[in-house]
């Protein structure tokens, strides 16, 4: 038997994620809050997109999670905030849920994905991704929740690989860098935030040599 009859048909003929981020999965995290400050402004919306591999080993974003929460007992939200949000925090169709309930909504798809890829754990992925991280790092917290599937302090933060790929730190901006469509009446959407960033960190990673 020749080594190439001992090697599988089916053979993957690239790195399995586990093998590509020392065992983490990334995935793209965006929120929108009541403010600035974790530590006081409220968590209101939260989506998570996995990074998958398509037929060919290249990153591709995965399926969307996302969640609108309830403002927690003891936060606050800055009224400017919703200014650029456009957030009705008590609107009726906003199906809005309380923070725990939440943040399982978003954590059991990562975990399935961390699982079905053999990764140990997820890593956040965002545009200013230590904002993102801080929230939900706070959130954690309030609510007491053990089965947090993210790294508690690493990222990959696209302001960084936009800045080195095309010179851009602004979302909008690397998006277009990209050749991607930006909808601004979209923006400040966690879902489309974390769609777009999702693509980006994608076709930056994609172009690195492998």
């Amino acid at each position: 038997m020749t080594d190439a009859d001992a090697i599988p048909t089916d053979a993957p003929l690239f790195k399995p994620m586990v093998e590509r981020f020392r065992g983490y999965l990334p995935v793209v995290v965006d929120v929108e809050t009541g403010g600035f400050d974790w530590n006081r402004h409220a968590l209101l919306e939260i989506a998570a997109v996995p990074i998958e591999l398509d037929e060919d080993g290249r990153f591709v974003p995965g399926e969307v999670a996302s969640a609108h929460i309830q403002p927690a007992p003891g936060t606050s939200i800055d009224p400017k905030s919703l200014e650029v949000t456009g957030i009705k925090v008590d609107h009726p169709l906003r199906g809005a849920v309380p923070e725990r309930e939440g943040l399982d909504k978003v954590f059991m798809p990562v975990r399935a994905a961390a699982k079905r890829h053999g990764c140990q754990r997820a890593i956040l992925v965002g545009h200013n991704a230590h904002f993102d991280l801080n929230f939900l790092n706070a959130a954690i917290a309030r609510v007491e929740h053990k089965r947090n599937p993210f790294h508690p302090f690493s990222v990959f933060d696209t302001v960084s690989l936009a800045g080195m790929a095309y010179g851009q730190t602004v979302l909008a901006r690397a998006v277009h860098a990209a050749g991607l469509e930006w909808d601004q009446r979209e923006a400040h959407s966690a879902v489309y935030d974390a769609e777009r960033t999702a693509q980006l960190f994608c076709i930056i990673a994609n172009a690195w040599p492998r």
